[in-house]
């Protein structure tokens, strides 16, 4: 099975387009949708930078399996997106399965 960049896009919680990392953006993969399927903003320094792409530019993307990266172009010419995965974490008070008493010492 060959995987897209839309299937990537949709587990993705940060992007990394041109070397600028980017944790706003939306996906919207449903055709109906009016407007850009994928939007991109990130700050350059003080710039604001933003990307938008359709729904054809996401399937036109090319997998770079060297580098796991996506080569997407748009108007303005080809750019290098990354889709990154987050780890997430309980962050609750809560007690865990295994008490502190029943840790055996090493």
């Amino acid at each position: 099975m060959t995987t897209t960049l839309l299937t990537v896009l949709q587990t993705a919680d940060m992007l990394e387009i041109n070397g600028l990392y980017a944790w706003q953006f939306e996906l919207h993969s449903d055709p109906a949708h009016n407007g850009p399927a994928l939007r991109i903003e990130c700050m350059d320094g003080r710039d604001l930078r933003k990307w938008q792409f359709s729904l054809e530019q996401i399937a036109a993307a090319q997998h770079n399996l060297a580098t796991d990266s996506w080569a997407i172009s748009d108007d303005k010419g080809s750019h290098e997106l990354k889709a990154l995965a987050g780890i997430n974490a309980d962050n609750s008070d809560a007690a865990d399965d295994t008490p502190e008493d029943d840790v055996a010492e090493l």
